[in-house]
């Protein structure tokens, strides 16, 4: 019995050893790392926006009526003045002629007016020479005056109702020559909106009949840039976006205009950012969604910290890594961590350029501990 009692005691002496020995070890600290290395970071600004012609032209009518003649389509090539398309016009040349008609009686009426004024003239005229001799009353000259500046102010009124019905000729005339739909720019017809026998008003707001896009091999992005970057973007930085469309091409732009009219949408600020594409072979189509690089700095062979090393921050108590200030990074010194203060410049992200500090490349740097957070020892009496 003593002897299993004395066995028994030095395999609870060996087992509280070897928990010992492994449990100390598997409090080292351990740390996954990542080396420092060199090469190019790209700083840029991120966005979405749609590729649009940098001049669309809407062609509307002035008129309204029922459309008669269609001669162009969707992707048709139109020169400036060609017509495009023909309002029913029979109406507009009704009220042409009538206008027509309307002038030539305003012209003989102002040939009736002027006879009247020379008869009345003449009347005139001679009962003046009559009254002087005493042949007729004063009051028949006074007639005869009278019915002058009338017939007088009745040429007036004629020349008046002359210039009148012009006005409405010239304007019936015009609305007639508004029949002739014509295109106002040399361009595509991008959209076309309307249909032989199709009726349209232009009462109260012009209708849209065709689009043109004056020219598709220079075309813009309308961006929305966040409040956040609008301040990096500057015109003439060059960028890089894709479609869609080309996934596997990377197109070539640059900021041609930023736009200082804030866009609110849900409390959220963005800026339109208009980039200007070249697009000679056409294969750009307005309206397709363009994801967007701008370019704001280009750092060619620097060393680059992986932008998890400066994240990183040791747990363990007694380090002073929070009341240290400025940016900084660990490394492994003697199986202890041991921070380093560094100046950092741009970031793609992903690394960051490092402008100062006492590290070289392909220096080992503590991105992430892998020692599990300990758990409470419960206290107590136990039971064996």
């Amino acid at each position: 019995m003593k002897k299993i009692l004395i066995i028994s005691a030095i395999v609870i002496v060996i087992a509280l050893a070897v928990f010992i020995l492994f449990r100390g070890k598997g409090n080292e600290p351990q740390f996954r790392t990542d080396k420092i290395v060199k090469g190019d970071i790209e700083m840029t600004v991120t966005a979405t926006g749609t590729v649009n012609p940098v001049t669309t032209v809407l062609v509307g009518t002035q008129v309204s009526g029922t459309i008669k003649e269609i001669y162009v389509d969707f992707n048709s090539r139109v020169k400036k003045g060609q017509l495009i398309a023909r309002i029913d016009p029979s109406l507009f040349e009704a009220q042409v002629n009538q206008a027509k008609a309307n002038l030539l009686s305003a012209k003989a009426n102002l040939e009736k007016a002027g006879a009247t004024l020379v008869d009345a003239k003449r009347t005139m005229d001679r009962n003046k020479e009559m009254f002087l001799k005493n042949l007729i009353a004063r009051s028949d000259l006074d007639t005869s005056e009278t019915n002058y500046e009338t017939a007088k102010a009745q040429e007036s009124a004629a020349k008046s109702q002359i210039a009148q019905t012009e006005a409405a000729l010239k304007l019936v005339e015009t609305n007639l020559q508004y029949t002739r739909i014509v295109s106002p720019v040399d361009g595509v017809v991008i959209s076309r909106n309307v249909d032989v026998g199709q009726t349209v008003a232009a009462s109260f707001q012009t209708p849209t009949l065709f689009s043109i896009a004056q020219d598709l091999t220079k075309m813009q992005i309308d961006t929305n840039v966040a409040e956040a970057d609008i301040g990096k973007v500057k015109v003439g930085q060059d960028v890089e976006f894709t479609v869609d469309a080309y996934s596997d091409i990377t197109f070539k732009g640059r900021v041609w205009q930023v736009r200082n009219a804030p866009i609110t949408v849900q409390n959220v600020v963005t800026y339109d950012v208009v980039i200007q594409v070249a697009n000679p072979d056409l294969k750009l189509k307005p309206g397709m969604t363009a994801n967007v690089s701008i370019i704001i700095s280009i750092k060619k062979d620097v060393l680059k910290i992986p932008n998890a090393a400066l994240r990183f921050k040791p747990s363990e108590k007694g380090k002073t890594a929070g009341q240290q200030k400025g940016a900084g990074i660990w490394i492994l010194e003697e199986g202890k961590p041991k921070r380093i203060p560094v100046s950092t410049g741009i970031s793609d992200g992903n690394y960051t350029e490092l402008v100062s500090g006492e590290i070289k490349e392909g220096q080992e740097l503590i991105v992430e501990s892998l020692t599990k957070a300990k758990t409470p020892t419960p206290t107590g009496p136990r039971m064996f």
